[in-house]
């Protein structure tokens, strides 16, 4: 089952399609990108090994207390209200992405146009379909997003549990306005190994989450109030695209707490 259900939200984040390359030699700036690859993954490895040995690691997911490094919003919705706190120091570009559209009216009026019950709520495509939406940058700044979305930010210390707030994508660096909320509810820890995990957020998991997502998408958020509605969105009756027969739209975000990224 758990297969299944990983199979179709892979289905359900195909935003983009991808295109291939037939270059064979590195241009300078695919070797500068292939450097800064190798650094974050060494730094991953390096965080990953801190977070499995120290007990004295910080797991902000598991805090309802809002940290002053971190932001804060209510998502306002048909169906009632979510407060989710943000991690702008794991996942900077994804929370400035989240928040500025979030003050622009970005997100206003739309569907949550994915839903599986047991599995995940996902919103945050202005044509409802599942295959659009842009991020901050698309446009405007090439560094960042080149067309096909921004990168993706893998921490070690942030993970799908039950209620953990993260970006959909098409693939690796995909990101563009999309997102969705780890709804499973069922005892997810047993998928995992204490050596390859930190004991914290193995316990985590026994209330439910989405193991299986870890390290392919970006978790940038918990829901630390709304956790009831989330469930209500996701029994929703749905078609055989799993979308709510009836819309359930976001009315608009309110900021509770600001992040300065300058």
């Amino acid at each position: 089952m758990k297969k299944f259900l990983y199979l179709a939200l892979a289905s359900s984040f195909l935003l983009a399609a991808c295109s291939s390359k037939t270059d064979t030699t590195a241009s300078s700036s695919e070797a500068s990108s292939t450097s800064t690859e190798t650094t974050a993954s060494s730094k991953y490895a390096k965080d990953l090994a801190y977070a499995i040995n120290n007990p004295n690691a910080n797991f902000p997911q598991l805090s309802t207390d809002i940290a002053d490094n971190e932001a804060a919003i209510k998502l306002k919705t048909s169906a009632g209200d979510i407060t989710i706190k943000l991690f702008p120091e794991e996942a900077p570009l994804a929370v400035e992405n989240f928040l500025t559209h979030a003050k622009e009216g970005y997100y206003n009026g739309i569907i949550f146009h994915r839903v599986i019950n047991g599995f995940m709520i996902q919103g945050g495509d202005p044509d409802g379909k599942g295959t659009g939406g842009q991020s901050i940058w698309s446009g405007k700044d090439d560094s960042i997003d080149a067309g096909n979305g921004f990168k993706n930010e893998i921490s070690a210390f942030l993970y799908n549990i039950r209620g953990a707030l993260a970006m959909a994508n098409a693939g690796a660096d995909t990101n563009g306005s999309q997102f969705f909320i780890n709804q499973n509810p069922a005892d997810a820890s047993g998928q995992l190994s204490s050596g390859k995990t930190p004991g914290k957020i193995i316990e985590a998991y026994k209330n439910g989450g989405n193991p299986s997502l870890d390290g392919g998408y970006t978790v940038f958020g918990q829901v630390i109030e709304g956790m009831d509605v989330v469930d209500k969105i996701a029994s929703s009756e749905t078609d055989a695209s799993d979308k709510p027969t009836s819309d359930i739209t976001i009315n608009s975000i309110e900021i509770i707490k600001d992040y300065n990224f300058e």
